[in-house]
Order: C-alpha cells, then sequence, then structure tokens
C-alpha cells in the first residue's frame, strides 16, 4: 500500500452513472479521501458509513472494487451518499495505490501527495481524519472497535 509522502497516482473512472471522473479535476477543490472498498467486505461495510458522515466537510470518494448495479445496492443498504467510482477488473486504480485489502482509505493532498494511508478500520486513525474536517465520525452510542482488519 502506498504510504504517506507518496505521490498519488492519477486515476481516472467511471462513477455510478457511467460519466467519467478524475483524482485531478476532484483535487481542484481541495483535500481528496480516497476510500477503496467492495461490497462483499464486512469491514467495509462497517466503516463506510462512517466515512459518509464527512459528506459536506470534506472531498469524499468512495471507489468500489465491484460493478455498478453491487455498488448502488450497497450504497443504498448503508446509507452511502458520496459519489462512488468504479475500480472494475483488472482494478488498475488499486493497483496504482498497492492496495492488497480493503477497505483502504488515503487522504490526498491538493498539491499531489498522500498524507494520509489507512488500511482496514483503526478508531484513533478515523477520529483524526475526523478532527482534520471538522466532523466527529463517532457519536455516543456507537459500538465500534478499536481496530479491525480489512
Amino acid at each position: 500500500m502506498l504510504e504517506p509522502g507518496a505521490s498519488a497516482p492519477a486515476i481516472q473512472l467511471p462513477d455510478l452513472s457511467g460519466a467519467s471522473r478524475n483524482l485531478h479535476d476532484a483535487l481542484g477543490n481541495g483535500p481528496v479521501v480516497l476510500a477503496f472498498y467492495k461490497v462483499s467486505c464486512p469491514t467495509c461495510q462497517m466503516t463506510l458509513p462512517f466515512l459518509d458522515r464527512l459528506a459536506g466537510s470534506a472531498n469524499l470518494i468512495a471507489v468500489s472494487q465491484d460493478d455498478a448495479r453491487d455498488s448502488r445496492e450497497f450504497n443504498q443498504r448503508f446509507g452511502i451518499s458520496v459519489p462512488t467510482l468504479l475500480d472494475s477488473p483488472p482494478y488498475a486504480a488499486s493497483d496504482a495505490y498497492r492496495i492488497t485489502n480493503v477497505p483502504s482509505i488515503f487522504v490526498v493532498e491538493p498539491d499531489g501527495r498522500i498524507s494520509s494511508a489507512v488500511a482496514g478500520f483503526h478508531k484513533a486513525a478515523l477520529e483524526k481524519l475526523g478532527e482534520r474536517f471538522g466532523v466527529p465520525l463517532f457519536r455516543d452510542g456507537d459500538r465500534v472497535p478499536d481496530l479491525r482488519p480489512g
């Protein structure tokens, strides 16, 4: 997995409607949080709804390793409202970021450098991410582990 300090690979992927979107354009609106996931991944199912709480405060983009139909169903089932891009086989974007498991979450700064990279569910790292964007990702009553590998 690419580490902080590395240059973020340029990616261009279709969104759920088939329109092409790219990281370069998204970076024009500030830092981008890229969250790679698979719909069948239990850790992704737990993590993405918390990340979705960043919607409106952070430039968050979900990157699904599944097809549009399954990704739409996932988003609906788990209340995901952020833009979702599709990284279909052979997973060019996932390979470019050297992802070996999901979820994998990167923060890409406007200069194209990765400032944060987390694989799996790490409560402390997610809390730090929320603090950066002024949004508490966890609320009273949320029962979450400190760590859950992807």
